[in-house]
This record gives structure tokens, C-alpha cells and sequence, in this order.
């Protein structure tokens, strides 16, 4: 094996070796004041891209909050919409939060998705709301997931969340399931269904079957991974 010996600046010396190769090899050393990362030392990397890595045991530590990246909270105190954009495209699970949400009508509330512009139509699901002492109302909806709120007044009040999965990611259809209650009276309302888009999800609205209540309370999130 030939060696070259570097002597260091003040004491101590690195060598250098090249085992047995066959034919001729090249290593290239960066163009830059740098420190080249060793095989069984412990280095810090910047600015890296691995491309199809195999990592094993890895540990997830400060790491752990970029894995779920949350939204940022909106007042549902105004409007007849509430829109989450941008969604990366990386992303293959959202989830929608509701806290004591409200609105000045009695139509459900939906839940809606796009890639490029939000989708109305090609929805397949259903919404089921139990109430005490009653028996179980379920309802379809094909323009959207639906959070069915049966004949509860304007008052009514919603919490919970929906989360919504990338099933198939060559053909872009998405799963959803929810479980939400209400605060102001015993009710309990569990939905489900799929929708295939077009592309890549990059957004979410919240909204009402008729379209024209108008949220007066409470506030919505999303979490998505």
C-alpha cells in the first residue's frame, strides 16, 4: 500500500494510503476551505441533498418539529369560506381542526380540496350525527366531505377534526375521515369518503353546502405531514 505523510502544522503527522486497485482511480477534493467528513467521524452536514438514501436507526430529535408542520390559525368569525393554499406537494396527510366553530345558518359544513383550484364536484361519502336519545341520521354528499350538523340551529357550536390521506399517490385520491361533536349539546357526527384530483393537493377550504352562511365563531387549523 503506498503512503503519503502530511506533517501536521505543529506536531503529529496524517498519513495518507492507497490500498491495491485495479486500473486508475480518481478522488476530486473540493474547490473550497473545507473539512472533508470521514467514514467514523461525527460531522455536522449542511446543505446536503441524499438521493434514495438507506438510513438506518435513526434517531428523531430536533427533527421531530419539521416532520408535522402546522398551519397558521384562522378566526372563523367572518366569511362564507375559509382557504388553506400552498400545501406543498410532498404532503400525504392533512389534518383539519375545528375549535367551537359556528356559523349564522344551519347548512353543513364541508370540507373541500384542489390541486390548482378547489374541487366541488367527484366527492363520495357520507356523514353520520348521533344525538342523545335519538336515532342515527346519515347524509350524502358528492361536493365535498361533509359534516352533517342535522337540525341543530345557527347556535350550534362544532368541535373535532377531519384527517384527510393520500391514498394513491399516481392517481392523487385522497381518503378522508372525521369525528366531531358539539359543546352545546349532546351530539356526536362521524364522516368519511375519497376524492381523486387532478394533481398534487396545494389547498383546503372549509365552507357550507349552500355556500352563503357565513362563519361567526371559533377558529380552524390544519396540521399536514
Amino acid at each position: 500500500m503506498a503512503s503519503l505523510v502530511v506533517s501536521g502544522d505543529t506536531s503529529g503527522a496524517i498519513t495518507l494510503s492507497a490500498p491495491a486497485v485495479s486500473g486508475t482511480n480518481t478522488v476530486t477534493l473540493p474547490a473550497a476551505t473545507d473539512t472533508l467528513v470521514g467514514k467514523a467521524t461525527t460531522d455536522t452536514l449542511t446543505n446536503k441533498t441524499l438521493t434514495s438514501p438507506t438510513i438506518t436507526g435513526a434517531v428523531m430529535s430536533s427533527m421531530g418539529s419539521s416532520v408535522i408542520t402546522a398551519g397558521t390559525v384562522v378566526a372563523s368569525t367572518s366569511g362564507t369560506s375559509i382557504d388553506f393554499t400552498s400545501i406543498p406537494s410532498w404532503v400525504k396527510r392533512i389534518t383539519v381542526m375545528f375549535s367551537v366553530v359556528s356559523t349564522n345558518g344551519t347548512s353543513d359544513y364541508l370540507v373541500r380540496i384542489g390541486s390548482g383550484s378547489v374541487d366541488a364536484t367527484g366527492y363520495l361519502g357520507t356523514s353520520l350525527r348521533l344525538v342523545s336519545g335519538a336515532t342515527v341520521a346519515g347524509v350524502n354528499y358528492t361536493t365535498g366531505f361533509g359534516i352533517n350538523n342535522g337540525t341543530q340551529t345557527a347556535a350550534y357550536v362544532s368541535n373535532g377534526l377531519m384527517t384527510l390521506s393520500l391514498l394513491n399517490s399516481s392517481s392523487n385520491l385522497w381518503v378522508a375521515s372525521g369525528v366531531f361533536a358539539g359543546s352545546d349539546s349532546a351530539t356526536n357526527t362521524t364522516s368519511a369518503g375519497s376524492k381523486t384530483l387532478s394533481g398534487a393537493i396545494d389547498r383546503v377550504r372549509i365552507t357550507t353546502v349552500n355556500g352563503t352562511d357565513t362563519f361567526d365563531a371559533g377558529s380552524i387549523n390544519i396540521l399536514y405531514e
